[in-house]
């Protein structure tokens, strides 16, 4: 399971008891300097929700009182997510927050998952550390697509990673609702790279984008598909 291998178990967390004060939580976030932490029940095994440091600096700076429970100030109770969830469910629950409780199939909590691991997660898939250029190539939504374009650049070279994005209703022009991002892997020339660019433009698929992970820079942009952006040459 995918979300499992990402998750922080609970064993390894800073947490706050739903029967402590505002107080003591506060306390408890400024000793782990986490901004939020989870709200559990006495055996460790329910999720509560999340209390925040500024909530309660808040709640202070009001004269509020600090002896009230920190569930008073709960946040974030109905935003968990299963396990075994599919994977997709993860981004429309995760928005804005600094992470999202984890439960197991008996809805006990089993953890977190933070937008980092998160993060890390997708810079493993777009393989950004080990590759050479990604390629931004657009496509309409002819069957076979995918295909077509993995053997041409297979025919120059391996493949890091493949990604493919539906883009949103109007945003490209014409037929293309697709982007596909090739990651190439490291030790891909330029001249094997711009080789694989002609090919897929002559097949009719647009290279809208291109970036070259090791310089750090982006040498084809969207705005100007097709025309490689000269950059001045370092000494």
């Amino acid at each position: 399971m995918l979300i499992k291998s990402l998750v922080i178990k609970k064993d390894y967390l800073t947490t706050v008891n739903e029967k402590a004060t505002l107080a003591e939580a506060l306390q408890v976030l400024e000793d782990s300097g986490f901004r939020c932490v989870p709200i559990v029940d006495d055996t460790g095994t329910i999720f509560r929700g999340n209390i925040y440091k500024m909530h309660i600096y808040r709640h202070k700076s009001q004269d509020g009182d600090m002896n009230l429970p920190v569930t008073y100030l709960l946040k974030n109770a109905t935003k968990t997510i299963k396990v075994n969830s599919p994977f997709f469910k993860v981004f429309f629950n995760i928005k804005d927050l600094p992470y999202i409780a984890v439960l197991d199939e008996d809805s006990h909590f089993y953890g977190i998952l933070t937008h980092s691991r998160l993060l890390d997660m997708l810079s493993d898939a777009w393989d950004i550390k080990n590759g050479s250029y990604v390629l931004t190539v657009l496509s309409d939504n002819a069957r076979g697509n995918l295909i077509k374009m993995s053997k041409i650049v297979s025919k120059h070279t391996n493949m890091s990673s493949v990604m493919t994005l539906d883009a949103a209703a109007g945003e490209l022009e014409g037929d293309f609702v697709r982007r596909t991002l090739f990651t190439l892997p490291a030790g891909v020339s330029e001249i094997t790279m711009k080789a694989i660019v002609e090919k897929l433009q002559k097949k009719g698929f647009v290279v809208s984008e291109i970036e070259d992970l090791q310089a750090g820079m982006t040498i084809m942009s969207d705005e100007n598909p097709g025309v490689f952006i000269e950059h001045p040459k370092k000494d």
